[in-house]
């Protein structure tokens, strides 16, 4: 029995230090099932999340992309945020917020930020996304979505793109979203569901 008792504690021991949990979304996503069992990577993935009524959220699973993007997007609206707010940014698993209402936000609390974002009914929850362009061809202003995308797949050419949106989400909202990516030749992404059960 001691022998036994060893071993289990040793296995807990082994499984608690090398499982990683999985992170807090901002928001209840009940993906669509599939049969496909393709495996997302865990390094080197940007998430965009959406929820029922079609806002975005984004996750990244490096911190260095996302505040490599950050800052590319806050230099495109002439926002600069502080060290403070930058720590603040890295420390999120996944936000969705425009940028403008940023540097606010990550002023607040934990317990505030978090409150804030489960508020879904709030115009100010959601990555804004307008126009794929404007008249010289490039990123609208108003499309803050695919300046993030943008700025964070030209800073890591190796980063992958998933999309994973609630199956009651309308199918125009994530057409719209891979129209904007294939407008910035990004072709290539995953789309994350619940695995099912072939029927035969």
């Amino acid at each position: 029995m001691t022998a036994m008792s060893d071993v289990t504690v040793l296995l807990l021991t082994f499984f608690m230090f090398t499982s990683t949990f999985r992170a807090i979304e901002p928001i209840q996503v009940i993906a669509p099932a599939s049969v496909s069992d393709f495996p997302i990577p865990e390094t080197n993935l940007v998430t965009i999340l959406f929820d029922t009524n079609g806002k975005i959220f984004m996750s990244f699973t490096n911190d260095q992309d996302k505040v490599d993007a950050l800052t590319a997007v806050g230099e495109d609206y002439g926002i600069t945020f502080t060290s403070e707010q930058v720590r603040s940014f890295r420390a999120m698993k996944s936000f969705g917020l425009p940028v403008r209402s940023l540097a606010s936000f990550l002023d607040l609390s934990e317990t505030l930020q978090q409150k804030q974002m489960e508020e879904l009914d709030n115009p100010r929850v959601g990555i804004p996304r307008g126009e794929s362009s404007d008249e010289r061809g490039s990123i609208a202003m108003d499309n803050e979505f695919l300046r993030w995308i943008s700025h964070a797949t030209a800073n890591n050419s190796s980063l992958t793109i998933a999309i994973k949106a609630d199956q009651n989400t309308n199918y125009p909202v994530v057409k719209g979203v891979i129209d904007d990516l294939r407008s910035i030749r990004k072709n290539k992404y995953l789309l994350i569901t619940s695995l099912r059960t072939a029927s035969h």
